[in-house]
């Protein structure tokens, strides 16, 4: 796993954060795309929110604006690079035809994302607050790594006085992973973690709760600021993530996932381990120079059996290219472990 900020950093992070936000309601009709002229010639682009301001525009939101407008990536991309002007009269005449109200959200003066205006926003700072009390009631607990990202708040935590042996001196430790997105990348959510201690890697597995960002259509950036119902709903899902919290280190839960891993040492790759790794690779979704890492991994652990394999996943997370990535490849190999016995054969037996 990346190394993340401690529990110090994220905590900074988070209180810094809440002070630089702030969120619009705009029509998309009455806003524009503009062209603004940098230096040497350069031009950019910055969203006008109507007697606000103009905002520069983070990648995300590109990504949201393209999608909305129907535009393909890659030629939104283009346009952003080569012909901001063809960019903005495509978004323009799009938002015009199409007319909605959207939620406009920022941080330090950036547009950081192009939302709905039934998105419920659920704070880092409000998953923090409930989060934090009740991490530090687990016995033993450990912050192993922690991010926020232009994407997401994430949160690992393990509690070493629940642990047992996959294999002989091949220790794992129950833990969980607290998630959420301010900007429409994902729900909140408390999954479980195994924390394999021989060399730091993560498994996330399932997720114990699991809540969409989605909430009562909002009109006018006045009633963004004073949505008391909202607060109220918050209120619920915040107590459920404080739950969950607990209820993710379960030891019975833990002690099934255990059984589970252990059964994994016994699966050998019969087949060619270059192949496996092919196979697997394609069934959880990776790049090809992941596939290769995976390889590498595999064979630097000198352990040919599915729990040889999962490892060699997520280990991955260690060189991702992003935080956002590392937990990706930590869930890819946390589903493994409820793999069905099928499609482990038709991983191991590949040829």
């Amino acid at each position: 796993m990346l190394k993340g900020l401690n529990i110090q950093e994220l905590a900074a992070k988070i209180h810094a954060n809440a002070q630089l936000k702030r969120d619009y309601i705009v029509a998309t009709e009455a806003s524009t795309m503009q062209v603004v002229n940098e230096e040497k010639g350069k031009k950019s682009v910055v969203f006008e929110v109507p007697g606000e301001g103009t905002f520069p525009l983070l990648p995300l939101a590109h990504d949201q604006i393209g999608a909305r407008a129907g535009i393909p990536a890659k030629y939104y991309d283009k346009m952003l690079a080569e012909a901001p002007d063809l960019l903005a009269t495509n978004v323009n005449a799009w938002h015009r035809i199409h007319p909605a109200k959207r939620m406009i959200r920022t941080l330090g003066g950036d547009m950081r994302a192009f939302l709905s205006n039934q998105y419920n926003r659920i704070e880092n700072e409000e998953i923090a607050k409930v989060a934090f009390p009740v991490l530090a009631e687990l016995p033993g607990v450990q912050i192993v790594s922690s991010e926020v990202t232009d994407k997401r708040l994430y949160i690992h935590f393990v509690v070493p006085t629940i642990e047992g042996e996959v294999k002989v001196g091949d220790v794992v430790q129950a833990g969980g992973i607290i998630q959420n997105s301010e900007v429409g990348c994902g729900a909140v959510s408390v999954s479980g973690l195994i924390w394999r201690l021989r060399c730091f890697n993560g498994a996330k597995t399932g997720d114990t709760f699991r809540k969409n960002h989605i909430g009562r259509q909002v009109e006018d950036s006045e009633a963004l600021w004073a949505d008391d119902t909202r607060q109220a709903d918050d209120r619920a899902i915040l107590l459920k993530v404080r739950d969950m919290v607990k209820a993710v280190v379960d030891e019975t839960r833990f002690k099934a996932q255990l059984a589970k891993m252990q059964g994994l040492v016994t699966a050998r790759i019969t087949g060619d381990p270059t192949k496996a790794v092919e196979v697997l690779a394609a069934k959880i979704g990776t790049a090809d120079f992941e596939e290769g890492g995976i390889l590498r991994s595999l064979i630097e652990g000198g352990d040919l059996s599915a729990w040889g394999l999962l490892n060699a996943v997520t280990a991955q997370s260690h060189t991702a290219k992003s935080y956002d990535r590392a937990v990706e490849l930590e869930a890819a190999g946390g589903s493994l472990i409820d793999l069905s016995g099928t499609e482990w054969k038709r991983i191991l037996e590949a040829a």
